[in-house]
């Protein structure tokens, strides 16, 4: 099952208020295990950084200023993502942006159903207790020392061990992937043929001479003897 963790970075809180897009990051995860396949890219939102905006990710204006407009790379972000599922911490902020974003260049939007929300998910999973993405790590232990400002990249990254953990933890996906790489093992149909050529048996002639004697220990009217070989 291919997944992809994504963030945001904007200019404000309401693209309806003029504000815009200007980081992405994704990650791509296979059967709940990160590929180390990525996409992160900046963009120039043609308008002015809010102050607000500039104390949580860093990104001036200035900064932006020589990076690509949106427009020019939405057809490799949305063929990138594909038919993925998207996870995505309180995933209706960053779902408005980036439909408001590929509206604008009539790249249609994306399904809701295909989002998985990992703020709901914690909320469901721990009741009550903070479900910001710094308060997830501190739960588990996850390392999110280099989150000075927000990133996109950076906190995709850490979503994608937040969201291993939300799911059942490190376990679950080495079990899906193991079972992953067995099925790549036994080739594209999921079958497994034959054995070529039987095994011999293991059982030593001392085992089975002390099996037979036990067995006629037992007496005529024992069960063995009616259901056993």
């Amino acid at each position: 099952m291919r997944e992809i963790i994504l963030d945001t970075e904007t200019t404000g809180l309401d693209p309806n208020e003029g504000h815009r897009l200007v980081e992405i990051g994704c990650v791509e995860m296979i059967d709940r295990m990160p590929t180390g396949n990525t996409w992160h890219r900046y963009f120039n939102p043609e308008r002015d950084m809010p102050v607000e905006a500039f104390n949580v990710h860093g990104l001036s204006a200035e900064f932006l200023s020589d990076k690509p407009l949106f427009g020019t790379l939405a057809q490799e972000f949305v063929d990138f993502l594909g038919d993925a599922h998207l996870v995505i911490h309180n995933a209706g902020f960053d779902m408005r942006f980036l439909n408001a974003e590929l509206r604008r260049v009539n790249l249609g939007v994306l399904a809701m159903d295909r989002v998985v929300d990992t703020l709901a998910m914690a909320r469901r999973k721990h009741p009550g207790a903070g479900a910001s993405l710094d308060q997830l790590c501190q739960r588990y232990g996850i390392d999110n020392s280099k989150r000075v400002k927000h990133g996109a990249l950076l906190d995709a990254e850490i979503l994608a061990d937040v969201y291993i953990e939300l799911t059942g933890g490190r376990q679950t996906a080495l079990s899906l992937a193991s079972i992953s790489a067995a099925t790549v093992a036994r080739g594209a149909s999921g079958k497994i043929g034959p054995r070529p050529k039987i095994l011999p048996p293991r059982i030593h002639p001392e085992e089975l001479a002390a099996h037979e004697a036990f067995i006629a220990g037992l007496g005529e009217n024992a069960l063995w003897k009616k259901y056993g070989a």
